[in-house]
């Protein structure tokens, strides 16, 4: 797993499907981490123009197709597994490499899709929290993996 990780944060570009603007939310969660880390983000909601962090507002974009460069973004998800799939399927059609499934994201048939579909793939047990890989808990590591440099932003 630790290379799909170091796979993942290679891409020079993030974006987090299931972004929220419900603070309680993991997708708002995520995204604020990616913007805490001074990473370049988008969000992916078909439902909302905007995510408004505290200092900065995302616009989002409805799904993975409307990402302006696919191929050089890794996808980070929070949909439920139902959605998931079909979200995947359109990642891969327009060449997203990697993905990170969030601990709730997937089920075996998820799983299944994106391990023969993707780069990289990062989901299941492991990690250093008790569900499984999260960006939340295992990004900090797999950045430094990935020798990505990162500065600490104001959320």
């Amino acid at each position: 797993m630790a290379a799909a990780v170091k796979r993942f944060f290679s891409s020079p570009r993030f974006a987090v499907a299931g972004a929220s603007n419900d603070t309680h939310k993991f997708g708002y969660k995520l995204l604020a981490w990616y913007h805490q880390h001074s990473l370049p983000v988008t969000p992916l909601n078909p439902r909302a123009a905007q995510i408004n962090l505290p200092s900065r507002a995302y616009d989002t974009v409805p799904s993975p197709s409307s990402l302006p460069s696919p191929t050089q973004t890794s996808l980070s998800v929070v949909t439920p597994p139902r959605v998931t799939i079909e979200l995947l399927k359109e990642a891969h059609s327009v060449g997203i490499p990697a993905v990170w499934l969030q601990p709730g994201s997937f089920d075996d048939t998820v799983l299944e899709f994106a391990r023969g579909h993707f780069e990289a793939v990062v989901a299941g047990d492991g990690g250093n929290g008790g569900e499984g890989w999260c960006v939340l808990v295992d990004g900090e590591e797999g950045l430094e993996a990935a020798g990505v440099q990162w500065t600490n932003q104001r959320l």
